[in-house]
């Protein structure tokens, strides 16, 4: 009898890992291609892409079947750059000194919710305080509702620099903070810092290479680097296994962070020809981020929303990105997505795509930007793709997103890793 129990048991274990999700679809778009698969049932079992189907299947009674006949399917997007922690706001600069970490990490749940209801199953967070690392893990836990984040921690700068975390304060509050906190003046300190991220739990590493936009500094555009400071730094990320990226507005710092080896540019703001020469002989990444840019450029004519050393910088560089985005991919610059929403609003990630798209990409190629080569950046190769043995990150829109770019701005179904957190309303 015991042993009968048992088998029943494992009976009954199997039989649940065994019912399978179909996904009868209308159309799948098929990014490598850009060919439009019609009629099609994409089979999903224990997180992956079981098979692709012909025509409209159903499977058994134990399974479960999701009707998107009258959508177009997509793999599910990745943004390489979010700031998941925080969102653009006139009290930000206060928030500083009144919001504990409890604070931040109740309201990330939420942008982290916005940000995988818009079909963003995959992030890549560059910078916060450390609550981001605690977010990433309570996801994967299962805890609570968000994308999947490779996060880089506290970004890593110099004294002074764009991400110093004591820029602004009062004289008795600055200190002298070190690698410990991501500040570093020397090769030694910058090993150490990214040793350091590795302790805290990062994933990526993040430099900020020039001055920047929203910092309490008066330059958004100065080196603050050397390149045997950005050499040390992306060689030791190399030994730990990690991706760099560079926070970058002004061309010298963008110059020095490609020859110190950083794989992805951010922003590339004021990025002349000779760069872009650059990033293609040294293969690097440009992330042009050009939501953030507009929308730092929109407030700053907003009375009071930026202190005035904040404002006069997106006024002046913001309208640049989209720009110099164009003239990067016209030249044959290697193109990733991201948004650097946090400065945008998170949620609005999937406006990129058209913003990439005015600038002269075609639609199709901001898609494989944020499918296929981020999924190849971040080392995830079965991401990306609606392919058979591939994660099951799967988003659906209203209408073909090669008609109208726009529809990639309502996603109105997302699964992760084979769990329906979006479905479609009826």
């Amino acid at each position: 009898m015991k042993n009968l129990l048992v088998f029943l048991m494992f009976l009954m274990v199997g039989l649940v890992s065994a019912q399978n999700t179909y996904l009868q679809c209308g159309k799948i778009l098929d990014v490598t291609s850009g060919k439009l698969l019609e009629e099609r049932t994409i089979v999903v079992s224990n997180g992956l892409i079981k098979s692709i189907q012909n025509g409209f299947v159903s499977g058994t009674n134990a399974d479960k079947v999701v009707d998107l006949k009258s959508k177009t399917v997509l793999p599910g997007f990745i943004d390489m750059h979010v700031h998941i922690e925080s969102e653009s706001s006139p009290s930000r600069y206060l928030e500083r000194f009144t919001k504990n970490e409890a604070d931040v990490a109740f309201q990330s749940t939420i942008y982290a919710k916005k940000t995988l209801m818009a079909g963003f199953t995959t992030v890549r967070d560059l910078g916060g305080s450390g609550v981001n690392i605690a977010l990433r893990n309570a996801i994967n836990k299962g805890t609570i509702v968000g994308p999947r984040i490779f996060t880089a921690g506290k970004s890593i700068a110099t004294t002074g620099g764009h991400a110093d975390p004591t820029n602004g304060t009062r004289d008795d509050l600055m200190g002298d903070p070190g690698p410990k906190e991501g500040v570093v003046n020397s090769p030694e300190d910058g090993r150490k810092a990214v040793r350091q991220r590795y302790k805290n739990g990062a994933d990526v590493i993040k430099i900020t290479a020039t001055g920047g936009v929203l910092s309490v500094a008066k330059n958004g555009q100065n080196p603050q680097f050397t390149v045997e400071e950005v050499r040390a730094i992306t060689e030791t990320a190399k030994d730990y296994g990690m991706l760099t990226a560079a926070h970058a507005h002004g061309d010298e710092g963008m110059q020095r962070a490609i020859k110190g080896g950083i794989k992805t540019i951010e922003h590339g703001t004021l990025m002349s020809e000779e760069t872009m020469e650059l990033m293609i002989q040294y293969d690097a990444y440009l992330v042009p981020t050009i939501s953030a840019g507009q929308e730092a450029a929109r407030l700053a004519k907003i009375p009071g929303y930026f202190p005035p050393v904040v404002a006069k910088k997106a006024l002046e560089i913001g309208p640049y990105s989209e720009k110099t985005f164009a003239k990067a991919y016209k030249k044959g610059v290697p193109i990733a997505f991201g948004t650097d929403a946090g400065v945008s609003p998170h949620g609005d990630n999937g406006k990129e795509f058209g913003f990439m798209h005015r600038a002269g990409m075609p639609i199709l190629e901001t898609l494989q930007a944020a499918t296929i080569t981020n999924a190849k950046l971040l080392g995830m190769e079965t991401l990306g793709q609606i392919k058979e043995g591939f994660i099951a990150d799967i988003v659906a829109v209203n209408e073909n997103p090669l008609q109208n770019v726009g529809t990639l701005e309502d996603v109105v179904f997302v699964m992760k890793e084979g769990e329906v957190f979006k479905p479609v309303s009826e």
